[in-house]
C-alpha cells in the first residue's frame, strides 16, 4: 500500500454525524471482487441525482450540485473533515478503498466506528481522532477560508494549520510503523519470506511426501 509520511491537502467538510459505510459506498457496488474503481462511487447516493449501478460511465451521471464534494471549492480535496461516529454500519472494507481511490489520504473526526477505523489503517488511509471542539473549530475555518489546507505529519504526529499552529494527535506505534513504511498485512508477511522459504524447505526434507500433496 502507499506510504504515509507527510501530506498537505485541501480540506473538504462532511458535516454529518453517523456517516455509515452504506453511504460511503452503497451495497450495489460491493459485487466487484477487484480492489479498484470504487472512488467513482464514493458517497454515490448523495453525490448523484440519478440511481447508481456498477459499470456506469461517470460522464453519464447527474451530479448533485448541492453535495459538498461537487462544489468547485473542494475539487481535489484529500483531507476529509467529519463528525462523530464516522464509518459506522457494516464492516465493508470497500469503504476505505473508495475513500482512498477518490483521493483522500486522511480523515479527521471526533470518533470512528471501530471496524472502519482498523480497516483504514490496513489500506493506507489515516483516521485521526481529535477533540470535538477542535473539529468544530476546523469546520469553522474551512467555511471561512476557501482553499483551506492542512499538513498532516505522521512522523511528528501533528497537523499543521496554515498559520503554522500545530494540533497533536495520537496513533498506535505499530499502526504508525506500518503506514510510514507502506506495509499492509501481506507486506508484513512478505518481510518474512526468507524464514517462510526456510521453513518450507525444512518441512519437505522431513516429510518429502508433502511435495506431491498439491500436484
Amino acid at each position: 500500500m502507499q506510504k504515509f509520511t507527510v501530506h498537505k491537502g485541501l480540506v473538504a467538510p462532511m458535516d454529518r454525524e453517523n456517516v455509515d459505510t452504506d453511504a460511503i459506498i452503497p451495497k450495489q457496488f460491493l459485487k466487484s471482487i477487484r480492489k479498484t474503481g470504487f472512488g467513482e462511487n464514493l458517497f454515490d447516493a448523495w453525490r448523484y441525482l440519478d440511481p447508481g449501478f456498477p459499470g456506469q460511465d461517470p460522464a453519464s451521471r447527474k451530479p448533485n450540485p448541492d453535495f459538498v464534494l461537487n462544489q468547485p471549492r473542494y475539487a481535489g480535496a484529500s483531507v476529509l473533515l467529519a463528525r462523530k461516529n464516522f464509518g459506522c454500519g457494516s464492516s465493508r472494507e470497500h469503504a476505505p478503498w473508495a475513500l482512498d481511490q477518490y483521493g483522500f489520504r486522511a480523515i479527521l473526526a471526533p470518533s470512528f466506528a471501530d471496524i472502519f477505523f482498523n480497516n483504514s489503517f490496513k489500506n493506507g488511509l489515516l483516521p485521526i481522532v481529535l477533540p470535538e471542539a477542535t473539529i468544530s473549530a476546523l469546520f469553522d475555518a474551512v467555511a471561512a477560508y476557501p482553499g483551506y489546507s492542512l499538513t498532516v505529519d505522521l512522523e511528528r504526529q501533528v497537523i499543521v494549520q496554515p498559520q503554522g499552529e500545530e494540533i497533536p494527535f495520537d496513533v498506535q506505534a505499530f499502526r504508525k510503523y506500518c503506514l510510514l513504511n507502506g506495509f499492509d498485512d501481506i507486506g508484513l508477511t512478505l518481510r518474512q519470506s526468507d524464514k517462510i522459504k526456510a521453513f518450507e524447505a525444512e518441512r519437505l526434507t522431513a516429510k518429502p511426501w508433502l511435495a506431491n500433496t498439491f500436484q
